[in-house]
């Protein structure tokens, strides 16, 4: 076997799988279909979503990668033009998480993140009972504003801190007890805190792009409309997982001595809140603040006027608006401990995450490639059969079906595969669009059960103190109530903060 042959061998063959089951699903599609006789393009946009769902769904390359793929075959196959598709990789979706991301960055440099997770374990209290929610509501707050990869990495060592200094105190086997629901809680809460904000996981900014794409007469959802919806489903079911997880590893109850000195260290060590803290905390403030009250608010008969309306166009404002605005003070605002320094370093920012900004803009392109070759139509078409069952069945198929495909691909990819799909079965289906796109966004940040399915699960089972199997235990559990949660919480709040209707077709539909 030669050298080259070996390096081949190496890449595995699930990749190398995938990488040519992608390729010969393409070219038989382009070769052997014909899907609209009377639009061509609608045949070359399948071919290219059907090899991007196979590298994306195998990892046959990088999935950031594998985004890329419509930049090349969108013109050459006369789907639509290289500046359309290009133009896609890059809008105002796209700023709102960079403007996210680098206020996040900037928290985490001056170590406030860790600040507001102690602070918010010590006031919910040091039962073991309270450390669990207490740690899983730190990290779903923290979640809803950093990514949930870095939220979980950062939570992990002051768990793990905490089961230390109870095996320190001679409490061996409650620190055995306590450790896999205080780390699958982080897990969990990682994942569940994130679907409360648009920039909380990258499934919800997908799904708020494709929806802008696919309906653009549709009335923007905006920041606080999301939180309006998102909060309340990510309190319940954050509490549902603790519960769960409580019944399932703590049913005995744990016992333990010395309970104020497991933060004693934690807390004593993170001195007084420095200046960068403070003007953080204040930019935070200000930042979620601004979103939430960037447009009107109606309360019944009385209505809270958004403070867009004080600039000459209020439309031309939007959420990526205010991220980048509070991202660019911080790059203004010097530090005062250390002189010269800003409290934002562009060396800082350009730890983004570019890969999943580009990941974005590959589904963002897709949904374009949909729009303009006719494939949503042709798809909506085809589905149309599924009318003769009811929206509430259909809303939880599509929960859980996404759920548990999610346990093994990408959420963020297999995202943006679906929901343009789900549009065109909307429009045929005579169903408002949203009643199909937000559960598969919500469903794609819940899946509890195996290690691969999010980064959150992955980094708690590299700490050695949880099994597969155990995690599978309250992650099976948690994966069937969020299909029902999701389907109850589109159907009730749905109607009240998006207009979601069973009997109506939207007019922008």
């Amino acid at each position: 076997m030669t050298r080259y042959t070996q390096s081949i061998a190496a890449l595995g063959a699930r990749k190398i799988f995938g990488l040519s089951l992608g390729i010969i699903l393409a070219v038989v599609i382009l070769a052997f279909f014909d899907l609209d006789p009377e639009n061509p393009a609608v045949t070359r946009c399948a071919a290219v979503a059907v090899l991007m769902a196979c590298w994306w769904l195998t990892e046959a390359i990088p999935i950031a990668a594998t985004a890329l793929v419509p930049v090349v075959l969108f013109p050459l196959l006369g789907v639509t033009s290289g500046k359309i598709v290009a133009s896609a990789y890059f809008n105002n979706v796209i700023f709102l998480f960079l403007g996210g991301f680098m206020v996040a960055i900037a928290m985490q440099r001056w170590e406030l993140h860790r600040r507001i997770a102690i602070r918010i374990i010590t006031l919910i209290g040091l039962s073991p009972n309270r450390i669990v929610f207490g740690f899983m509501a730190a990290t779903a707050f923290l979640s809803m504003w950093i990514s949930n990869t870095a939220t979980a990495m950062m939570m992990v060592p002051i768990a793990l801190a905490i089961i230390t200094r109870l095996e320190d105190l001679g409490d061996t086997g409650p620190a055995r007890k306590l450790s896999v629901p205080l780390l699958i809680g982080i897990a969990y809460a990682a994942s569940i805190g994130g679907i409360a904000t648009l920039i909380g996981t990258p499934p919800n900014l997908a799904f708020s792009r494709i929806f802008e794409i696919s309906f653009p007469n549709a009335p923007e959802i905006s920041f606080a409309q999301w939180m309006l919806f998102g909060v309340p489903f990510a309190i319940v079911f954050l509490v549902i997982a603790w519960w769960v997880l409580i019944r399932i590893f703590v049913r005995d109850g744990i016992e333990y001595e010395s309970k104020e000195a497991l933060f004693t260290g934690e807390t004593g060590s993170m001195g007084k809140m420095s200046f960068e803290e403070k003007v953080i905390s204040i930019c935070f403030g200000a930042l979620a603040l601004l979103w939430i009250f960037r447009q009107d608010i109606p309360l019944g008969d009385f209505i809270i006027h958004g403070w867009s309306d004080l600039f000459p166009e209020a439309s031309y404002i939007d959420d990526g608006t205010v991220a980048i605005a509070v991202a660019l003070l911080l790059f203004l605002i010097p530090s005062k401990n250390r002189p010269g320094d800003r409290i934002l370093r562009w060396r800082d920012a350009v730890a983004l995450p570019w890969g999943i900004v580009i990941l974005f803009g590959g589904g963002f392109a897709l949904a374009t490639g949909f729009r303009d070759s006719g494939l949503s139509i042709w798809l909506g078409s085809q589905m149309s059969g599924l009318g003769v069952y009811h929206p509430v069945f259909i809303v939880a198929m599509i929960g859980l079906t996404m759920t548990f495909l999610t346990e093994l691909t990408s959420n963020t990819a297999t995202t943006q595969m679906i929901l343009p799909i789900l549009a065109s079965l909307g429009m045929a289906l005579n169903l408002n669009p949203l009643l199909l796109m937000i559960p598969a966004t919500l469903s794609a940040s819940c899946a509890f059960m195996l290690p691969v399915a999010t980064p959150p699960n992955a980094i708690i089972f590299g700490t050695d103190k949880v099994t597969i199997g155990q995690m599978a235990r309250s992650g099976i559990i948690l994966n069937l109530i969020g299909v029902v949660l999701i389907t109850i919480a589109v159907y009730f709040l749905g109607n009240l903060v998006f207009g979601i209707s069973l009997e109506e077709y939207p007019v922008w539909g």
